[in-house]
């Protein structure tokens, strides 16, 4: 793989209005997760948030403790102002990569950030969940179980890799084809429900 996926990588591609990725609005799978989670304290973590509309659902239903980051700058500084109302109160947004993060959160959620990764960081990916999260903390989302022809990013896998990759740092609680995925995704996304053993 040739592309170097970097700060300048992506906010051309926020620059020039090049994410496909970009649903417009939260995830099915993801929506109907948070529909079902009721402790409105817990401290969320959506990584590569984008557009963060997963982040937006959440502080729209009372949820007290989310943060965001990607490294876009421009990418933060729409979400920076789309909800500004949430900042320095339920919302914290950052701008650095993940992997430099620190502190410690309940609940991850994972959408399209995993698949924009050079496949080679994924163990450093699940490194870095499991340093993030206490035990019994939450990795939860979606994560494409098709490849792709063209060169990533995303870049795709499938549900045996995950379970290799996931299981020494994880319990795996539910890892299964989405039900309710948007139409173009049908059949080729899994949503994950992991625990942290460290």
């Amino acid at each position: 793989m040739d592309t170097v996926l970097d700060k300048s990588f992506w906010d051309g591609l926020y620059r020039n209005n090049e994410t496909k990725w970009d649903l417009g609005t939260v995830s099915g799978p993801i929506q109907s997760y948070i529909d079902q989670l009721t402790d409105k304290s817990l401290r969320i973590l959506i990584p590569g948030c984008g557009n963060a509309y997963e982040a937006g659902y959440f502080l729209e239903r009372g949820f007290e403790n989310v943060t965001v980051v990607d490294i876009s700058e421009l990418a933060v500084n729409a979400v920076r102002s789309r909800l500004k109302q949430y900042l320095g109160n339920s919302l914290t947004v950052i701008n650095d990569d993940f992997f430099s993060l620190t502190g410690q959160y309940d609940l991850v959620v994972e959408q399209t950030f995993f698949c924009a990764l050079n496949p080679q960081l994924r163990p450093d990916y699940v490194r870095k969940m499991a340093s993030l999260l206490p035990p019994g903390g939450k990795l939860a989302g979606v994560l494409f179980n098709c490849e792709f022809e063209a060169e990533g990013p995303p870049f795709g896998g499938n549900q045996a890799a995950y379970e290799e990759l996931f299981c020494p740092a994880f319990k795996i609680l539910t890892m299964a084809p989405c039900f309710n995925s948007i139409l173009p995704r049908q059949g080729n996304e899994l949503f994950i429900r992991l625990t942290s053993k460290a």
